[in-house]
């Protein structure tokens, strides 16, 4: 009897043993969208309001590492400053998340100008959980505690990573013109295994000011998203095939 329960709490601790592996995010339904929004074949949510067009689409590790193809090389040393590029932990053949990263693109033909601040994007869980949208600073200063003093291969790296970020992020307080284009990613934190179901929130996107330059219309909008979470030894084939 006692080698029988032995053995039955050893399948039980194995069957609960495994990792967990994230699949790619892809946009709710036009049904689950909020008023004026659409859904595009390539993943973008778009929320269109005459010539307004404010729009969100997850980007993959995989994306972000063939758009900085030079940088994601080198393994623990690749500077792709939004992915671990091609490393990999030893013995392993799966690769994590280190971002979460979504490209926003804005196009004003409605209004005198509108201000949308990246920073203020908040991205939420339907369990709850929250994340906050990382600023140039936040990355930042993640990469400087790799950089040893202000000298040397690993502070070129670095600088690297900087450069990267700041040529690409979506910029902050930058007030669009009527007639002006804007597109820059937005940088979450890695998300939690249990995240499945999220929204992100472009929170205060000023569409009307005062002859103070204060904003007077505001607006939140919603982007919702969901993603696949697989529980085991090794990551499923159909992830490995999407690398």
């Amino acid at each position: 009897m006692d080698i029988l329960r032995c053995s039955l709490v050893l399948f039980l601790l194995l069957v609960g043993c495994g990792r967990y592996f994230a699949g790619p995010i892809y946009p709710m339904p036009e049904d689950r969208q909020g008023p004026n929004t659409i859904v595009m074949d390539d993943g973008t949510v778009s929320y269109t309001y005459g010539r307004l067009e404010i729009s969100l689409r997850p980007i993959s590790d995989e994306e972000l590492n063939r758009q900085f193809a030079s940088h994601s090389k080198g393994g623990a040393k690749s500077t792709n400053p939004y992915t671990y590029g091609d490393w990999r932990p030893m013995g392993d053949r799966w690769t994590p998340p280190r971002f979460t990263v979504f490209l926003l693109k804005v196009k004003n033909y409605a209004y005198p100008k509108i201000l949308v601040d990246p920073y203020r994007a908040e991205l939420v869980s339907e369990s709850g959980r929250r994340y906050k949208a990382l600023s140039l600073e936040e990355l930042s200063g993640y990469y400087q505690a790799f950089a040893l003093g202000h000298a040397g291969n690993a502070y070129a790296r670095f600088e690297e990573r900087r450069d990267i970020l700041k040529a690409t992020l979506y910029p902050s307080k930058r007030t669009l013109f009527s007639g002006q284009e804007q597109e820059g990613y937005v940088v979450f934190p890695s998300l939690d295994d249990d995240v499945r179901e999220f929204s992100v929130t472009l929170k205060d996107v000023a569409l009307r000011f005062d002859y103070r330059n204060i904003p007077i219309e505001t607006i939140d909008l919603i982007y919702r998203f969901h993603r696949k979470v697989y529980k085991g030894y090794y990551p499923p084939p159909s992830l490995m095939e999407k690398r």
